[in-house]
């Protein structure tokens, strides 16, 4: 695949199709244990989401009893990423839509529920500013790494250190939800390339993160759907710690 050779020409940026060959090669085992398994899911207006256990999906385990549920959209343009914490009767339900216009094109709505059934306990999914100051390498495959630097409550930084879109970097809007102690939802809504991604991850070892997620949005042409999921491993590379009158977490 030919280079980017005029960086700052969005253009030329590689569409999203493109990067998708070889982006998979540290995705975790798909996780069979919730197979078969119907929830449902509400939050205090009632139901939010019920999953029946036979649509087309891939399961990754996160944590003990903390899954992440991916659902393939086929050729629809709304894709549906659920969080389910069989542990503690918690959910998080994150619904990504490809608009017709717009920027970002491709947007992001959160539902934090509880799952049926389950007694419920701990503190709910919500929002967070854990991740703010942190510089964090992510290396998805021997030839995809990137770094991302998180600014605030709606902004990050990436850069690509590795790969076909190597020496590229921007800053995009971004949401995060805590879903247990040192494990967080991380999203992110580009505006170049229309597409969005839904990760979860582990950043309890600072020396071994993991994360898990999906990328979808629209290929070259842009009138098809991409959608695929990945992993990846990271490590924190430094923290930033603003005086507390400027710290991005508070505005």
């Amino acid at each position: 695949m030919p280079r980017v050779s005029t960086l700052s020409d969005t253009s030329t940026w590689l569409p999203l199709d493109g990067l998708a060959p070889g982006f998979d090669a540290n995705k975790a085992p798909v996780s069979g244990d919730l197979d078969g398994r119907e929830f449902v899911l509400r939050d205090d207006d009632g139901p939010v989401f019920t999953r029946d256990g036979a649509e087309p999906a891939e399961t990754f385990l996160v944590d003990d009893g903390l899954y992440y549920v991916q659902l393939h959209p086929g050729d629809a343009r709304e894709a549906v990423s659920l969080f389910l914490d069989v542990r503690d009767g918690r959910a998080l339900v994150v619904t990504t839509r490809i608009g017709e216009a717009g920027t970002p094109r491709v947007t992001q709505e959160f539902r934090p529920a509880t799952i049926d059934g389950i007694d419920v306990r701990g503190e709910p999914m919500a929002p967070s500013t854990a991740l703010i100051g942190r510089r964090v390498l992510w290396v998805y495959s021997e030839q995809h790494a990137y770094e991302h630097l998180y600014l605030s409550p709606h902004w990050y930084t990436w850069q690509c250190l590795a790969g076909p879109e190597r020496g590229l970097a921007d800053t995009d809007e971004n949401t995060v939800y805590r879903v247990r102690p040192g494990i967080h939802v991380f999203t992110w809504r580009e505006k170049v390339i229309p597409c969005a991604s839904v990760t979860v991850a582990d950043h309890r070892d600072a020396r071994r993160l993991r994360s898990h997620g999906v990328l979808f949005g629209l290929d070259a042409s842009g009138e098809k759907t991409t959608h695929f999921t990945f992993g990846a491993h990271g490590r924190l590379l430094s923290t930033t710690v603003h005086p507390g009158h400027l710290d991005p977490a508070e505005s």
